[in-house]
């Protein structure tokens, strides 16, 4: 059996998932996720760079990303999966 090589850090995952373990199957839903993953790793990579040529370590500014991203409000309630529209 062939293993598959491991996702890079820099790619979404390979599937998204609802709060009850099932996958987001919709198309349109499955672009968007990936659209926005694109975006924001485009400008953390500028903002670390920023941060690097401005004499920052590269540590503590990924750490203090990881902080902000921790400390996110959730806005929404999660869903279920019930009564989802995903063809």
């Amino acid at each position: 059996m062939t293993q598959k090589p491991p996702r890079s850090a820099c790619q979404p995952p390979e599937k998204w998932f609802r709060g009850d373990g099932s996958v987001v199957a919709c198309t349109e839903k499955v672009k968007v996720l990936e659209e926005n993953w694109a975006e924001l790793r485009e400008q953390l990579q500028e903002a670390l760079d920023d941060a690097i040529l401005m004499g920052c370590t590269a540590s503590q500014v990924k750490a203090e990303f990881k902080r902000l991203v921790d400390e996110l409000p959730v806005r929404y309630a999660e869903q279920d999966g019930a009564g989802r529209d995903d063809r």
